[in-house]
């Protein structure tokens, strides 16, 4: 088998998380009052993150590009126009409370498919400058970034280890490997020519 065979990844089934399973998770409880909000469009949520493409494409995120789970499907998330109105028309408290929310259904999707969290989060965006209190509809969105809508999301890794080193990691073991800024395996010396 060769190595690059051995680094293939294979990707669990589909994980459905439903509002049952989600009302017995015990941070999923402490956000009933979503689900008892029929203004929030937590049904749209929990069939967006129903699909395999998407819950691939957030292990992608962390596997390929060391990135949140989340920024894997962040962009399609915001442009789901149930979701987008909602974000940008309500309370600021009422929009928090369904954001924090979603993080809780990705976090129920990643360990359910091998991954735990690493206590990390990762930025998806620059937040607009606010006035701390404000409860203008829509006015805490990005000004850069991936995401419109979500600040931050939980970083993840796998159960069983992540199969690439990071780069911070490559370039300290490339750093010990060297003595005096020069690789190793240009100290060695041939042999003198008698």
């Amino acid at each position: 088998m060769s190595v690059s065979e051995k680094r293939v990844i294979p990707m669990p089934k589909s994980v459905r998380v439903t509002r049952k399973e989600f009302l017995k998770d015990r941070q999923g409880r402490t956000f009933s009052d979503v689900l008892e909000d029929t203004e929030q469009p937590f049904d749209d949520v929990l069939a967006f993150f129903a699909s395999d493409e998407r819950q691939r494409r957030m292990e992608e995120a962390e596997i390929h590009h060391d990135r949140a789970a989340l920024s894997g499907v962040v962009r399609e998330l915001e442009a789901q126009p149930a979701i987008d109105q909602f974000l940008g028309s309500t309370d600021p408290r009422r929009t928090k409370r369904l954001r924090q929310a979603v993080g809780v259904v990705v976090r129920m999707i990643m360990e359910q498919r091998g991954w735990k969290k690493t206590g990390r989060k990762g930025s998806l965006g620059v937040r607009a400058a606010v006035t701390k209190g404000t409860r203008t509809p829509g006015a805490y969105h990005n000004t850069g970034g991936l995401a419109f809508w979500f600040l931050r999301a939980e970083r993840y890794k796998r159960v069983e280890g992540m199969p690439f080193r990071l780069v911070r990691e490559r370039a300290e073991q490339s750093k010990e490997e060297t003595k005096d800024g020069v690789p190793d395996h240009l100290w060695a010396t041939p042999e003198l020519e008698s």
